[in-house]
């Protein structure tokens, strides 16, 4: 018996790093999942690996951005699973620079994937959750950031989009308490993903997101001086994030809502 059992998860951005863990986390603990990723290939990986291990999954293609996508994502989990039990939204990159470099276009981007589309996404689940009331608490988390929490310099947008997303956490746990959903967010310090592993060398690292050329990963000086500025003095992992998360998805959080864990290893 998993501790959620016939619970219907939705994951954005679980096709690979922090979502694929946490995919992979509910899962394994019995809730059913909808499995979402830019690109096919790594969300069918994570589906596969979820069925694999005695799981049951489905993916979900697609950017959150794109319009409709929204109501496909909720969508998918009624059609699939006959519920929306529990929503995790996970998906978003960084495109940094220092204020004065900073486009509308960089602003826009990131203030769409990490705000916009969590709003859009829990917009469109609302009907299904007002109209199918059930004697547990259903869950919502949102993904924040430690730049959200505490500001950081060359994100503006990505820090600005992340303590919006706090905002909007606090006000659904208002505004959706009587239909007993508990809203939380994690604000995530520093985790290994492709996104923040350290580069070997001079050269640069790149991703291509929506047909924009992203640069990822840190310096290895970098990694070296921000390590030792984390009292348990290392980065995070993915499974070590997912975990947090999963902690909010189980009973044992009912009677918390509205909140923001920080998991970052300590650091104030």
């Amino acid at each position: 018996m998993g501790t959620l059992d016939n619970r219907v998860a939705i994951v954005s951005g679980s096709g690979r790093g922090i979502g694929r863990e946490i995919a992979l986390k509910l899962a394994s603990e019995g809730a059913r999942v909808v499995v979402n990723d830019l690109d096919e290939i790594p969300a069918k990986d994570t589906v596969a690996d979820i069925q694999a291990a005695g799981g049951d999954a489905v993916a979900c293609v697609g950017s959150v951005t794109e319009e409709g996508f929204a109501t496909r994502f909720t969508d998918s989990a009624i059609e699939a699973f006959g519920g929306l039990d529990i929503i995790v939204n996970n998906a978003g990159y960084t495109w940094d620079t220092v204020i004065q470099k900073m486009t509308d276009e960089q602003w826009d981007a990131i203030l769409d994937v990490h705000l916009r589309a969590p709003f859009q996404i829990l917009r469109a689940a609302q009907p299904y959750i007002r109209s199918n009331p059930t004697e547990y608490h259903r869950k919502v988390v949102n993904i924040s950031s430690a730049s959200g929490v505490f500001g950081s310099a060359g994100q503006a947008n990505y820090a600005s989009a992340k303590a919006g997303l706090i905002g909007l956490t606090k006000t659904l746990a208002k505004e959706w308490g009587r239909y007993k959903v508990n809203v939380n967010a994690v604000a995530f310090g520093w985790i290994l993903t492709r996104m923040t592993e350290a580069v070997v060398g001079q050269g640069d690292a790149f991703v291509d997101i929506d047909g924009r050329k992203i640069k990822v990963g840190v310096s290895e000086q970098f990694a070296a001086s921000a390590a030792a500025t984390i009292p348990v003095g290392r980065p995070g992992t993915p499974q070590e994030a997912a975990a947090a998360v999963y902690m909010l998805c189980t009973k044992d959080a009912d009677y918390v809502s509205g909140q923001c864990l920080n998991v970052n290893g300590g650091k104030a």
